[in-house]
């Protein structure tokens, strides 16, 4: 074992201990994941790592079913496309280890949060996601998005018109005692952030399609 890896598990045990600081995860992510991040996944990467630091200083959450569906579906949604595809493991593992979770833990929970909710109507879900709440849920993004993509998968939903999705939607979060106005932006901005995603994504394969044609002409 080298040196500079006894250094390192000394200062991963050392932090595990206590509350690590946001420069303190991406210090540890990089030297778990010492590859580079394509400029476009690069701001959702150090986004995600900033909520999971933050969430873990958090006394109140609690890591349950929804948190744990919640990070995976976003995260392999938020992804899509990112290159070399073989990395994505070890880049979500990185993401949970530097900031005091177990990937392998969440996808286990996600997994099987998966099997429970799927071919379900929005009745059936709206009625499990009731009887799986406790009154110390705790409120986050991730939660809010879980939530979302869980009422939006359900089967008498897909061809429903949006507003009424939204409104179904909204009710939920009123049950469950959680901001609706919260949820809806939350929503808005990873709406509008796939959106985003996918049109820069077909500007660069418009870009490279130029380029390669250039070449062939030259």
């Amino acid at each position: 074992m080298s040196q500079h890896t006894l250094t390192l598990l000394r200062f991963t045990y050392k932090k595990l201990k206590e509350k690590l600081t946001v420069s303190d995860s991406k210090k540890l992510f990089h030297e778990k994941f010492p590859y580079v991040i394509p400029g476009l996944y690069k701001r959702i990467v150090d986004e995600m790592l900033v909520e999971l630091n933050l969430l873990n200083h958090q006394n109140e959450f609690a890591q349950d079913y929804l948190f744990c569906f919640g990070l995976t579906e976003t995260f392999k949604e938020l992804m899509k496309g990112y290159q070399p595809q073989k990395h994505l493991d070890l880049l979500f593992a990185s993401l949970c280890s530097s900031t005091n979770f177990e990937a392998k833990e969440i996808n286990e929970i996600s997994q099987k949060s998966q099997k429970e909710f799927k071919n379900k109507t929005s009745n059936d879900i709206s009625k499990l996601l009731l009887e799986k709440s406790n009154s110390k849920i705790y409120p986050s993004r991730i939660l809010n998005l879980a939530i979302y993509i869980l009422i939006s998968n359900a089967q008498d939903l897909k061809d429903k018109d949006e507003s009424e999705t939204n409104k179904f939607i909204a009710d939920i979060f009123a049950k469950l005692n959680l901001s609706s106005n919260k949820a809806e932006k939350d929503i808005g901005i990873y709406k509008s952030s796939i959106s985003k995603m996918e049109q820069a994504k077909e500007l660069i394969a418009e870009l490279r399609t130029k380029n390669k044609k250039k070449e062939q002409k030259e």
